[in-house]
């Protein structure tokens, strides 16, 4: 009887610390990815909003204000975890040379820890400069 309590123990002390790393890798790891998750959203969402026909005709690449913010709030969405709330904000949106400045801010859920009530905000600031190149066929 007395090695089964032990069994038991076992069990509950083993969900216990999957629970606490969870939490913990939750909290520690949504800076990075968060950076990453719009950096490469930004550079995708600049690429698909591409003014191909503006292009053609006066050579000069320009995007479309609102085909990025549409495609970057669609990528963000499919992308974005359900634990945390975020504020996204452009600033800085022009289309001729091609740049744009995110702004997302994560607030993440309130943890209570000892009766006080923690909250981890996190504020994330992107400038991107699209550049393409050309290449010119002589024929």
């Amino acid at each position: 009887m007395k090695e089964s309590y032990w069994g038991y123990w076992l069990i509950v002390l083993g969900i216990f610390v999957i629970v606490v790393m969870m939490l913990i890798s939750n909290l520690t790891s949504t800076n990075t990815q968060d950076y990453y998750l719009i950096k490469e959203i930004t550079q995708a969402s600049m690429l698909d909003s591409v003014d191909y026909a503006y292009y053609r005709e006066y050579e000069e690449v320009k995007i479309n204000k609102e085909k990025f913010v549409e495609s970057f709030i669609r990528r963000f969405t499919d992308s974005a975890t359900l634990s945390s709330t975020y504020e996204v904000s452009f600033y800085e949106i022009y289309e001729a040379p091609p740049k744009v400045s995110v702004k997302v801010s994560s607030s993440s859920n309130t943890f209570n820890i000892a009766g006080d009530a923690e909250s981890f905000d996190i504020v994330n600031k992107l400038d991107a400069i699209l550049e393409m190149g050309v290449l010119k066929v002589d024929n």
